[in-house]
């Protein structure tokens, strides 16, 4: 049993507990504190002119108008940026014999995408920086775009340098894969299409570049999930020393993996800094995201499935191609979605024979790369929805057919046929509850019934496997400075109260509010009178942040350690002040007990005072340590791996292709639940995220490589009116890789819940003979899928 355990019997307990955000009020009433809203002394505002075309090479740059505007400071090309920048490369050295062009923050000779920055212009104004960037000339010749994926692997290399438009590619193979296609009773193949999306945060990205030449300094504004990346990162390419960066990140409004890539617009805007000695602001707007934020998710995969006697699965062969655009991201590289998409296929079942082809590919488009769930909404798609057509050719039903294929839960520790290990999974209980909850057999009476009017009904289920917790073997390996671990500083103050400040970072989904449960519950101190700061690498100490749901898992592990260590301090100045042994006492509702009975001893306020303004009173030589710094990086398994399902209940409209999405459900296992309201609002936005891309979402473009539907008016993403009730429940099954034993939320609602509802649309249009195996699922589509179109 996890050592935590016993402390969820306490019943003072924070861990288990719905929280409220401290921060929430502030929110609300519009008082938080944004990039966006910052204002700084004798501060000038960029704007970009951006590349019209998808490929082409830059023969001149005419910038004579915009510099004599009124009001214009400067007006930058890449020759400007690249002479105090140096270039980067999106490589990880364990993704072997992988390629990408080296970046500047503007480009030299050609441009690569549509949307690209060109010239950066820096002004009084965001007016002015605009009108300016109306008067600059640039004579580009344009040159052929290569827009589709698969054509682009045998075309003429955008970057020549490369040889070839492949970036990455991989094979995976555990053996025994055409023994198995050879004796399968059933073998079905299908071909899947997944559409670019991108993130549409609430909030733009935004950057405000500070440089003081007088002291060498850089303090940088950001609206980022990764501080200390960003140290590292602007510290390594402009020439500055470490401790002289400061990156500061206030409220961000979302992020979902958007904003950890290191970006053109925000290098070009450190480096203006830098040349004009003034602080800088770059905010995106709508239309500049849609050209310039990562995108996602373009994916082409072909997947065969051999079944047998049983209708047992004993083989999968699988082939993804993986669009990334002109380069890969930095640092963290635009092969990392193919790889896990290859890797997690076919994660919850039990075979052993599997083959996998990796092609990234690259491009003349927006570049692409890590989004909320990487790679799991195409893994698990390809997944189940092969599955389900299994199922159906057997005449099984979805349930049944995946009982029989399920890993026991009682079969753990294992390693799949990719190479991941397993700590423990739930799948069965994980299918018996949401079999339950969903009362399966009454909606498909209900369908049955409806069908008979010509209601068509579907239903469908998805189980999925989710990574979290990345231990150093994720991108350490690989050469990236991403550091695995977080530190944390939890100190009491002279009134009483208790300061956290840690390195995991807060973008909206609680991070605060978790870290101060954790800290509250390991101190027995009350949850409002813990105060926790992040996000600013001047005052927190340096880790790895949020990403790849580590948040709880691992900075709740940190805060956990650091709690403790504190306590253990604190008890000790109490037996002092008491006359005591620290081990007969304990800390419950801020006060110091007897453990045995509860008595109050004395109140920590008092025992702050006495350390800090009364020593004198304590035995010689005791240095009463009321602060501690403690780091924690993961060890034992390289992932904390979490697994649920999800089901959903559409109805199609024959006739207009409309579908209406009734409910869905979640059952999620993340391991130790630390906070359940904020646990179960990731994962209803997880699911919105993951119907969008279902039925709404798609970045498209046509044969010249030129973005189609760019703009909020034509880029449709999920609204209120469109999504269902989403109804949650839980399985626990702690990691015991950590004494808190948390494993990560963030993504699950999104892995699972295109999947499910890609099952539920075809299950609805099952007897008319229709199946799509492209998303998002528009009525056109639908539409083509029956035949009317």
């Amino acid at each position: 049993m996890n050592a935590f355990a016993g402390s969820l019997e306490r019943s003072n307990s924070y861990i288990g507990r719905s929280v409220l955000r401290p921060n929430a009020k502030r929110l609300l009433e519009g008082k938080g504190r944004y990039v966006t809203d910052l204002v700084l002394p004798r501060m000038l505002h960029a704007a970009f002119v951006r590349s019209p075309y998808a490929h082409g090479r830059i023969l001149s740059v005419d910038r004579s108008d915009a510099t004599a505007l009124a009001g214009v400071r400067a007006v930058f090309t890449g020759a400007d940026l690249a002479a105090i920048c140096a270039p980067w490369v999106g490589t990880l050295d364990h993704f072997k014999n992988m390629k990408s062009p080296p970046q500047l923050p503007l480009p030299l000779d050609k441009v690569m995408w549509s949307g690209q920055s060109v010239v950066l212009i820096v002004a009084d104004s965001r007016a002015i920086a605009e009108d300016a960037a109306e008067l600059v000339r640039i004579d580009i010749e344009e040159l052929a775009a290569q827009a589709d994926s698969v054509e682009a692997m045998s075309a003429e290399a955008i970057s020549r340098d490369l040889g070839s438009n492949i970036c990455f590619a991989t094979k995976l193979d555990s053996g025994g894969v055409d023994a198995a296609f050879e004796a399968a009773d059933t073998i079905v193949e299908r071909s899947f299409v997944f559409g670019r999306h991108t993130a549409v945060t609430l909030e733009p990205r935004a950057i405000v570049a500070d440089y003081d030449a007088s002291e060498n300094r850089l303090t940088a504004h950001h609206g980022t999930q990764t501080p200390y990346q960003f140290q590292d990162v602007y510290s390594r390419h402009f020439g500055i020393p470490e401790s002289n960066v400061r990156v500061i990140a206030p409220d961000v409004g979302g992020s979902f993996g958007m904003k950890l890539h290191v970006y053109h617009e925000e290098m070009a805007v450190v480096g203006a800094s830098i040349l004009l000695g003034r602080p800088v602001k770059y905010v995106a707007d709508r239309l500049e995201s849609f050209v310039s934020d990562i995108h996602a998710r373009d994916h082409r995969v072909t997947a065969r499935l051999a079944v047998g006697e049983g209708g047992r699965i004993t083989g999968m062969d699988v082939d993804d191609v993986t669009a990334i655009g002109p380069f890969s991201s930095y640092p963290r590289t635009s092969a990392v979605e193919g790889n896990q998409v290859v890797r997690l296929i076919g994660a919850p079942y039990d075979f052993s024979s599997y083959r996998a082809n990796l092609s990234v590919v690259f491009q003349n488009k927006v570049q692409t790369s890590q989004y909320r769930a990487v790679g799991h909404p195409i893994a698990c798609a390809v997944t189940e929805c092969m599955i389900d057509a299994a199922a159906r050719e057997l005449g099984l039903d979805p349930f049944e057919m995946r009982a029989r294929n399920l890993i026991p839960d009682d079969s753990y520790p294992r390693t799949s046929p990719t190479g991941y290990q397993f700590e423990k999974l739930s799948h069965e209980a994980c299918l018996a509850r949401m079999r339950a909850m969903m009362n399966y057999d009454g909606l498909r009476r209900e369908q049955a019934q409806l069908r008979k009017r010509g209601i068509l009904r579907g239903i469908g289920i998805a189980l999925f496997v989710e990574i979290t917790n990345p231990s150093p073997a994720f991108y350490g390996v690989g050469g990236a400075r991403i550091s695995a671990q977080d530190g944390a500083i939890v100190k009491l103050t002279p009134s009483g109260e208790v300061h956290c400040s840690i390195s995991v970072t807060e973008q909206g989904q609680g991070t605060e509010t978790i870290i101060g449960q954790i800290v509250a519950d390991q101190l027995g101190v009350d949850h409002a009178k813990v105060r926790v700061m992040t996000g600013d690498t001047d005052s927190t100490p340096h880790g790895g942040a949020t990403w790849a749901c580590r948040g709880a898992g691992i900075g709740g592990e940190t805060a956990l350690q650091a709690a403790r260590k504190l306590k253990a301090n604190l008890l000790a100045v109490a037996a002092l002040i008491l006359q005591a042994r620290p081990a007969e006492l304990d800390i419950r509702a801020d006060w110091i007990v007897e453990a045995a009975t509860g008595q109050q001893r004395i109140s920590l306020a008092e025992v702050a005072r006495v350390a800090f303004f009364r020593s004198d009173t304590l035995p010689p030589g005791t240095q009463a340590q009321l602060s501690v710094v403690h780091h924690y990086a993961p060890q034992g398994h390289p992932f904390a791996f979490t697994n649920g399902a999800q089901g959903s209940l559409v109805e199609v409209d024959a006739e207009t292709g409309f579908v209406k999405i009734l409910k869905h459900w979640v059952v999620e296992d993340c391991g130790r639940i630390i906070n359940p309201l904020l646990v179960d609002e990731q994962i209803r936005g997880g699911v919105v995220q993951g119907l969008g891309a279902a039925f709404f979402e798609e970045c498209l473009y046509n044969s010249e490589g030129q973005f189609t539907n760019g703009s909020l008016a034509d880029y449709l993403v999920p609204m209120v009116c469109e999504m269902p009730d989403i109804e949650i429940a839980h399985v626990e099954t702690p990691t015991e890789d950590t004494e808190l034993g948390a494993k990560g939320v963030g993504e699950a609602g999104t892995a699972a819940a295109s999947a499910a509802a890609m099952n539920a649309v075809n299950d609805a249009l099952a007897d008319h003979g229709a199946m799509l195996t492209q998303v998002p699922m528009t009525p056109a589509r639908i539409l083509k899928a029956l035949g009317k179109i």
